[in-house]
């Protein structure tokens, strides 16, 4: 089925929702924001405190959370409402995704301007989108009982289902308006297809550490590059003693999983920008097919931007995260991401025609 450009648009539109649904989670986490609503209603949390006394009933409610009473003790009504409002706003923008996919996709059924096909590809989207939801009230609910943060493997489960989100939709627009296009390349190359999918799971494992790592807020204790405070691999992960699941699981009682985690983090980078250096000049022979040249062009200029942002929000870590840096490092990490899944998907989609 031909779909129309209004489909076009509406998927693309949906991209976007997406997109700044990840980015205000970004800042709801780093303005430490996202334990400030204390429960989970799906109908009447869509209305926000509007009297003094609603105000503070709520405040009271933050008052009883472990991130109140061991890092924000006094913390004042005027600055519990600037982190209410970031995640108010995060849980508003995803139930105004919701509407902005429902409606008009009821509306183009009746016209017909959509199809099973589509519905089904959408349907993972939508799976996708559900435990995305499910998992974000998991990850509050596990910094309201003991911990004064979110636990931080959960965070980066639910980092990673958005951006799940975010590429499954990406694939429906490339399946329905430029799988045809892409198919008509016939290139000879398969044997590189499951290196570049070898390579986008390497992307996929670096986006998990970056998520572990942001809640562990590792970089606070070693924000030094391109050592880490003096070595380069740190003394703490040299003594036998601390290799114990206790010290992974509580992390908050050890430096050494901030300190794994980073070390992994930072060493992965590493290992991507020198494969992308080798398949960035083999594949600039493939001759004929400048979509390919393009979308190169589009990941190295990510992956240098994302590389500056890195460091700088490393050795700027000092006693805080820098927000509008972490945010940019994250939300790059997302577009680079998402830039090596279209050209994995369009050059399989040409080797596969050959």
């Amino acid at each position: 089925m031909k779909y129309s450009r209004i489909v076009k648009y509406w998927l693309f539109f949906g991209l976007f929702l997406v997109f700044m649904q990840i980015v205000i989670g970004g800042i709801t986490r780093l303005t430490g924001s996202g334990l400030s609503i204390t429960e989970w209603d799906i109908v009447f949390g869509v209305f926000p405190p509007f009297s003094e006394t609603q105000w503070l009933e709520e405040f009271g409610k933050y008052q009883m959370t472990p991130q109140y009473q061991k890092i924000n003790e006094g913390m004042s009504l005027s600055d519990f409402k600037f982190i209410y409002f970031w995640e108010y706003f995060h849980r508003l923008w995803a139930r105004m995704m919701g509407f902005a996919f429902i409606i008009p996709f009821v509306i183009f059924w009746f016209l017909g301007m959509v199809d099973k096909a589509i519905s089904r590809k959408l349907g993972i989207v939508i799976f996708f989108a559900g435990l995305a939801a499910l998992f974000g009230w998991i990850m509050v609910a596990s910094g309201l009982i003991e911990r004064p943060w979110v636990n931080a493997y959960k965070l980066s489960i639910h980092l990673s289902i958005g951006i799940a989100v975010f590429l499954s939709l990406l694939w429906v627009i490339l399946e329905c308006f430029y799988k045809e296009r892409w198919t008509k390349l016939s290139l000879n190359s398969g044997r590189w297809r499951s290196f570049l999918l070898a390579f986008f799971i390497l992307l996929c494992i670096q986006i998990i550490l970056g998520g572990i790592v942001s809640g562990m807020r590792a970089a606070l204790a070693f924000p030094t590059w391109p050592d880490m405070n003096g070595s380069f691999i740190p003394e703490v992960l040299l003594d036998n003693r601390n290799w114990a699941w206790n010290n992974l699981a509580s992390y908050e009682s050890s430096s050494f999983a901030p300190a794994l985690f980073q070390f992994l983090h930072r060493n992965t980078a590493y290992l991507i920008t020198i494969i992308s250096l080798v398949f960035f000049y083999r594949f600039l022979k493939i001759d004929g097919h400048d979509v390919f040249n393009y979308i190169i062009f589009i990941f190295f200029g990510l992956l240098g931007f994302q590389i500056v942002l890195g460091v700088l929000t490393l050795v700027n870590a000092l006693g805080s995260i820098p927000v509008i840096l972490g945010v940019l490092h994250q939300d790059v990490g997302v577009l680079l991401l998402a830039s090596f899944f279209t050209l994995l998907y369009a050059f399989r989609t040409g080797t596969k025609a050959n």
